[in-house]
Formats: C-alpha cells, structure tokens, sequence
C-alpha cells in the first residue's frame, strides 16, 4: 500500500476519535437540549469550566493554518515564525487583565453589540460585516484549504472530496452550538496535542538516525544547532531575506501586539468562549490558554525546521516539491506524517482533523452569532423568538461554509497560506484595537471617531501598501508588521483629534472602568509571573 494512504490501523485510530467527538458532542447536545436559548447556543451561557474555556481557546485558535501553515514558516525562516504564538501568551495575560473584566461588567455577548452600545448601530453594523466578511474569505477558506491539501496528502483522498468532509464534519459539530463546541474542543485539544507531540518525536528521531545518532532525539536537537544555526534566532534585522515577514523587535512591541491585541482581545471568534462565564473562571481560563500556547511551537515549527535540515540533506526532495516543480514549504508537515508507522499515522491524522474541524466550528459559530444578534435580529426580525433566532444561527453556519467550501480553491496559488492570513487580518485589525482600546479606556472617544477608523482603516492600510509600487520605489515598503503599527498610529491620531475637536458628553450604555476592575488574586499573578519568565528565557537564548 501507498504510504500516502491510511492503512487499517490509522483508519481505526481515526473512527474511534471521530466516534468518541460525536458521541460526545451528542450527549452534551441532549443534556442541554430542552433549555436551549440563544445566549445558551451561542455563548454556553455559564456552563463552561475555566479548563474547557482553556482548551476551547486553542482548540479554535490551533489549526491546519497552525500544523501546515507554521510549520512551513518553519522549513522557509525558521522559529522566528513562533513570535505569533508566544507572544500570543503575553498578550493573554494582558486580556484576561484589562479587556475582559470590562466585558462581562457589561453583560457583551457580541463584539458588534459592545460597539453599539458604545458608539452607535452604524459603527456596530460596518464592523460586523468586516468580520463577517475576514471569517469567511480569509479564515474559514485558509483553514479549509490547508486542511485539505493535508488530508489529500496523507489520505490519497481527493481535494474536493476533503474539502466537502471537513465542512461537513464542522457543520455537525457547530449546530450544537458553543456547549457542545467548548466540551467537545477538551477532547481536540487533547487529540491535538498528543498528535502533535507524536509527529514531533518521529521529526527528531529521524534526525537523529540520518545524523548516525540512532534515536537520541536530545543529541537531534544538537543537530539541529549545528546544521540550521540561522534557523534559530527569534529576531531577525534588516541584512535577513524573511525581515519584511518579521522585521526586527516589531515581532515584540510593535505590529505583533497590535495584531495579537485585536485577535485575542477584540475578536468574537475568541474572546466569545469566556463572555459566558464569571471572572474568575474567565481569566483561569485564558491563562491556562496562555500555558498552552507556550507549547504550540513545539508542535507546529519544529517539525518545520527539522524538515528543513533533512531536505539539506538530500532527503525528500521530490516530496517538497509544489505542482511548478519548485520547494513548497506548506508540504513539509504532510511529507513528514507520511513517515509515521500506522496506528501512529492514525493519531496524527487525528490530531490534525481535530485542530481544522475544532477552528472551523469554532469560527462557523462566531459568525453564525454575529449575523443572527448583530444582523438579523436588528435589521430583519427584531421580534424574532429565541428559537428563531437559534435556527437563523444554524443556516448562518451552513451558508457561510458552502461559500467558503466554494471560494477555497483559489488559494492554490499561495506559497505560504500562514503569512497570507497574517496579512490580510492585518489590513483592518489596527483599526479594530483602535476603536475598542479608545471606546473602552478613553470615555471621550467619540462615535464620529469610531466611524472615520471603521470607514479609513482599510484604505489607509491598502495605500501603505501598494504606495511603493504605485510611486515606482519613491515611497517606502514597509514590513506588513510596520504598517500595521503605522495604521494604528495614524488612526488613533485621527480619532483623538475627531473627539476633541467635535466633543460631546458621554452618554454611552459602556460602565466606565474603575480601579476595582483590575484587581487581580495571588494565583493570578503567580500564574502571569511564570509565563512571563518562560517567554523571557527563550527570548534571551534565541534572539
């Protein structure tokens, strides 16, 4: 048999996971079945624990843009690629301080509702359809497609045939809605990570025997100090081919907090998991998140970089190659699951299904909640009954993956997906931390100035792009990362000048913060302290 085929062993690992999901997710389904309402659908109003919450996070943020996409930023720059998720870890702590307590003090279920309240419905419905929109195009179809070329790759399965199987597969689990996503992401976690850690250990055992170490995976990563010393630095300056990707210390203070800021902390698809529950089993939650991450590089760029050794070597060269015949990064992940013996293969390819299907349910969700409570529900039925709009949610989540099931094919022509997505979310995130950083923490931001970033953002974050080209040089290319943090500076400029040229009193729904909000208990700070310290050491031994 092919070794690009599941053999009976992985196929039997593969249905006892999707057995173990479904019965699961059935089970939870029917326990809760006969209370459900829509804060109930689309939050889990009050029954996730602070470790579901944890798990939902990454489960949903963790997928094959992670095990694909990263690990292919691997092969091509190296671990500077993982400054996306351990910085994702400060910015965690940062959340789970400032934004949240906020959030729940003001009883938000969607990021649109906290603009309307704040701002106004205009403000409130061009951002919903921003998002809706990014989820869509940008989110569901990167996620749909890497995972696709991965299970093709692994399975033998057509394309098409994938495509149809995840979407299908994500639907069933998304129309139990955000109880039955959270409790059923403990178990994808769990599957993800064991998968991962598993592919990780066959990557350094094979380094290690094609260096004439035999299996000592300590003596692999010695290997991989002397064979890819430019592979290993975090921090790359201006003389480095991949510092338009990850220029410099931007990776720290600059367009990465700015990116992570507005995923992490103003985002529905992630901030949604802990809208649901009290403060105390939010923040734990977000923090265990935050441990979590700290171990994603692990799993998803070393495997990258050790592929990336062993092609230098000779090995896999036909494997790596793309359908123009030249090295395609995004192939590393799958050429080296197809290594795994079976049984093994199987918990991989597992691991792999339970990341793509456990983002998309978890993104399927979040936009089936913003259309049916910021969309719907205010424009087109404001009477609508609870189970209306639970029902609205659920053909949300059906339309919204057929479109992106049909869009997914143009991603083709990508090299690198994960920096695509990076990309393109950054086109509007500085906006979005802007209008949610001043609505929250400045009472005189005004809905004037919300509106000129809603509307300027995208334009001011194309112009900054396509002006190099558009002037033939005159005008500077600036890293991705760069120019988001130039958007965000110009743009709050803007809204700062807007509100105070044109003040008005604050009359907004929004309770102001106070100080008592960001108190924080010992376990907090002690939790906080050692994840700081974590990413302060690699830092300082990688830079």
């Amino acid at each position: 048999m092919s070794k690009n085929h599941l053999q009976t062993a992985d196929i039997i690992v593969f249905f006892i996971y999707f057995i173990v999901v479904s019965a699961y997710g059935y089970y939870i389904y029917r326990k809760k079945k006969d209370t459900e309402n829509p804060q109930d659908f689309f939050l889990a109003e009050g029954s996730l624990t602070w470790w579901a919450i944890g798990a939902s996070l990454i489960a949903s943020n963790i997928s094959a843009e992670h095990f694909i996409g990263m690990s292919g930023s691997g092969f091509a720059m190296g671990l500077a690629i993982a400054s996306y998720e351990w910085m994702s870890a400060a910015t965690l702590i940062l959340v789970a301080w400032l934004f949240i307590p906020l959030y729940l003090k003001n009883k938000i279920f969607t990021m649109p509702q906290f603009l309307a309240q704040r701002y106004n419905n205009q403000v409130s419905t061009i951002m919903a359809v921003f998002w809706l929109l990014v989820y869509v195009f940008v989110n569901l179809t990167s996620i749909i497609y890497l995972g696709a070329i991965a299970v093709n790759a692994i399975s033998g399965l057509s394309f098409g045939f994938c495509v149809v199987a995840l979407c299908v597969f994500s639907v069933i689990v998304t129309l139990g809605g955000m109880k039955v996503i959270g409790y059923t992401d403990v178990i994808q976690v769990i599957v993800l990570i064991a998968g991962g850690l598993v592919t990780t250990y066959l990557a350094l055992s094979k380094l290690a025997e094609n260096f004439g170490y035999g299996e000592d995976i300590i003596r692999a990563l010695s290997v991989l100090k002397q064979q890819a010393p430019d592979h290993l630095h975090m921090i790359f300056d201006k003389s480095s081919p991949h510092y338009m990707e990850l220029p410099g210390t931007s990776v720290i203070i600059g367009g990465m907090l700015i990116n992570n800021l507005a995923y992490w902390g103003c985002n529905q698809y992630i901030v949604q998991r802990a809208l649901g529950a009290n403060l105390k089993t939010a923040r734990t939650g977000i923090l265990f998140a935050a441990f979590l991450k700290l171990l994603v590089p692990v799993i998803a760029v070393l495997p990258g970089i050790i592929m990336y050794v062993l092609h230098n070597k000779g090995l896999f060269q036909q494997e790596m190659l793309g359908a123009t015949g030249t090295v395609k990064p995004d192939q590393a992940y799958p050429t080296l699951m197809n290594l795994l013996p079976p049984g093994l293969k199987g918990v991989a390819f597992a691991a792999l299904t339970a990341a793509i299907v456990a983002s998309l349910a978890g993104k399927a969700n979040s936009i089936s909640t913003i259309f049916s409570l910021d969309i719907y529900q205010k424009y087109f039925n404001k009477s609508a009954s609870e189970r209306k709009l639970v029902l609205t949610g659920r053909w949300a989540v059906i339309v919204c993956m057929l479109i992106a099931a049909v869009v997914t094919p143009a991603l083709r022509s990508l090299d690198q997906v994960y920096q695509f997505i990076q990309e393109y979310v950054g086109f509007f995130s500085p906006g979005v931390l802007a209008i949610f950083m001043l609505g929250l923490f400045w009472k005189r931001t005004t809905s004037g100035a919300a509106m000129a970033a809603a509307i300027l953002t995208v334009p001011i974050s194309t112009a900054l792009k396509f002006l190099p080209v558009w002037t033939h040089g005159a005008f500077p290319d600036y890293p991705f990362l760069d120019r988001m943090t130039i958007t965000f500076v110009v743009v709050v400029i803007m809204m700062v000048a807007i509100s105070l040229i044109k003040p008005k009193v604050y009359t907004s729904a929004i309770k102001q913060p106070e100080r008592s909000d960001f108190s924080v208990n010992p376990a907090f700070i002690i939790m906080a302290v050692i994840i700081t310290g974590v990413l302060t050491a690699l830092y300082t031994v990688y830079w």
